[in-house]
């Protein structure tokens, strides 16, 4: 079983989506980041939902990629190019892209993926036991760029450099204090109060919560540069390294074997 992305048409014009990926801690599969896109394509052309409840089955919310998966296609930079590119910035962007107002109701494990997937929800509510991170300095590899842009974006600069650079993890109340949680509450109460939120948003005005979203979106746009700044700005960025490059790298390889095989990694 690979996992699964599940809608329930839930009521009130509440849709709820649940990462499902039994024994492995909701962790995102190829084909659970391709049925997210498809999922949140879909809410978008919907007129009926007036917001999106997204969360883990069980007691995670999402512990990450599905490592089980990556010694298929990992090590090959055109493979792992189409994972990111195509995959999963596929779902996170189709998130992104969508007006209806998205809340994440977050408990347990919120790590990698987890942080990427919550980073596109405008609410974000969690248990107080709730950990945060992208410790997949461990697995030998960096966070892709688009990916790292967003998350950076959502939790702050210094947090994504501790989690990415130290494999840094964080409490609720840690990411609260940070800027990245709305709420932090028992963890009993989180499945209510992030539901609760959900309704409060639902009993607004629809229209008025797509055109906040889109200009919320339009303002994370730079403003227009002069044609030299931006000329400067491609240039530098296709003067950089291949982000892909390393797919075949030794330590790319010995973080995900060292994983799989269960004990710590030779770098």
């Amino acid at each position: 079983m690979s996992g699964e992305v599940l809608m329930d048409a839930g009521e009130q014009g509440v849709v709820h989506v649940t990462l499902r990926h039994a024994g492995r801690l909701n962790a995102m599969s190829r084909g659970m980041w391709r049925q997210l896109r498809g999922v949140f394509e879909g809410l978008q052309q919907r007129c009926d939902v007036r917001c999106v409840l997204i969360g883990g089955d069980g007691d995670a919310f999402c512990a990450g990629g599905d490592i089980s998966e990556y010694p298929g296609f990992r090590f090959d930079a055109a493979a792992l190019r189409d994972f990111h590119e195509n995959d999963v910035w596929g779902g996170l962007n189709a998130m992104l892209l969508c007006d209806v107002p998205i809340v994440a109701q977050i408990s347990g494990a919120c790590m990698g993926a987890g942080v990427e997937i919550a980073s596109c929800c405008d609410i974000r509510i969690a248990g107080s036991s709730a950990r945060f991170g992208a410790p997949i300095a461990k697995l030998g590899f960096p966070m892709a760029p688009r990916e790292a842009q967003l998350v950076a974006g959502a939790v702050g600069d210094v947090t994504a450099r501790q989690m990415l650079l130290e494999a840094a993890t964080f409490s609720a109340p840690d990411m609260l204090a940070r800027g990245f949680l709305s709420r932090v509450v028992p963890d009993d109460q989180t499945a209510a109060e992030a539901l609760g939120s959900a309704r409060r948003i639902a009993a607004l005005a629809p229209q008025a919560a797509r055109m906040n979203k889109q200009t919320f979106r339009a303002l994370k746009v730079p403003p227009a540069l002069d044609g030299k700044a931006l000329e400067a700005i491609k240039t530098i960025v296709n003067n950089l390294p291949d982000p892909y490059a390393y797919a075949d790298s030794a330590e790319h390889r010995e973080g995900v074997t060292a994983f799989l095989e269960k004990r710590a990694p030779v770098f």
